[in-house]
């Protein structure tokens, strides 16, 4: 696929992402028999549903014991619906139009559904170099067109970059209404996590959606991820109360990530109140998929998507 220059890919976006629709393969009804995998005589009917986070995998992944492609057919193994793609994984594939098509024939195959892709390494768009900042912006274009074309719902991009808060702020309110208003006719979403920096401050991403126009455009509240500032010595030096943060976030949630760490003999997470969270979750009236994202390490990580997974039926049983 061609590259277009910034200028025609900002006025062409919706003409592009139409032409995409045309040959994007759809994930076509399959009956899904993954459900085999979950843990005996759960009732799964709960308010939200359940994908994979590639992340869960990464190490396996970096250490080429899995292929990118094996993905969909390993979530299918844990009986999930739907999946959750890193960029890193498939970096130089966002306009490989046969690799994305085999990647939609392999989440087709196994009854799963793309739900969306998180964008990293792709340039700082709270930063207030607007020459840096439009770079990024330009970066994330092509993801927005993979997203489409796999028929995902969203993207996931980062706030980073800013060095005052203020300025960031401006700086973000503009890169987020620029991408939305490019994937506004694409059925594609444009998701800020909390993932570090100015992005982990609930009342920061508050002020930045409270600017923010289109309605294409929120946030995917991370269970973790509260750590504004880190020393590499100290470790996290400054944190904001998760609690409080995921229930300002809630209310522009397009999408939320089940981030897990560690769990004790009961099969709760030692750091986390799942409970309490998917309260506030289902409080808010969100209903889509709810990611799992295994973080740990002290099981593998196959043991800890597992675990996180069956906290989630857990939990989600008992706000039923």
């Amino acid at each position: 696929m061609k590259r277009r220059d910034f200028v025609t890919k900002t006025i062409g976006a919706g003409a592009a992402l139409s032409v995409l629709g045309i040959v994007a393969c759809k994930n076509t009804a399959k009956k899904n028999d993954a459900a085999m995998a979950l843990p005996k005589n759960e009732d799964t009917s709960l308010f939200f549903k359940m994908s994979l986070a590639q992340w869960s995998l990464h190490r396996t992944l970096f250490d080429n014991k899995m292929d990118h492609l094996d993905f969909a057919a390993k979530a299918r193994s844990f009986g999930f619906e739907g999946l959750e793609y890193v960029n890193a994984f498939f970096k130089d594939k966002a306009e490989d139009m046969s690799y994305l098509k085999e990647m939609n024939t392999r989440a087709n195959s196994e009854g799963q559904k793309n739900v969306l892709i998180m964008i990293d390494g792709e340039g700082t768009l709270a930063n207030s170099n607007t020459k840096e900042r439009l770079k990024a912006i330009e970066n994330h274009y092509k993801w927005i067109e993979a997203a489409h074309f796999l028929g995902c719902h969203a993207i996931r991009v980062n706030l980073a970059g800013g060095t005052d808060k203020e300025d960031a702020v401006k700086a973000s309110v503009d890169s987020l209404n620029t991408l939305s208003e490019y994937a506004k006719g694409s059925n594609i979403n444009v998701l800020v996590e909390n993932h570090g920096g100015f992005s982990s401050n609930g009342k920061w991403m508050t002020q930045v959606f409270s600017q923010i126009k289109n309605d294409n455009c929120g946030t995917l509240p991370d269970f973790g991820n509260f750590c504004i500032e880190k020393n590499e010595e100290k470790g996290c030096i400054e944190e904001y109360d998760r609690y409080v943060g995921i229930k300002e976030l809630l209310p522009f949630a397009k999408a939320v990530s089940a981030k897990s760490y560690n769990f004790d003999e009961k099969g709760n997470d030692t750091l986390l109140d799942y409970y309490r969270i998917m309260k506030m979750v289902k409080e808010s009236g969100y209903t889509g998929f709810v990611g799992v994202e295994y973080e740990g390490n002290e099981v593998s990580e196959d043991k800890g998507i597992e675990l996180t997974r069956d906290l989630l039926i857990k939990v989600g049983k008992q706000l039923s």
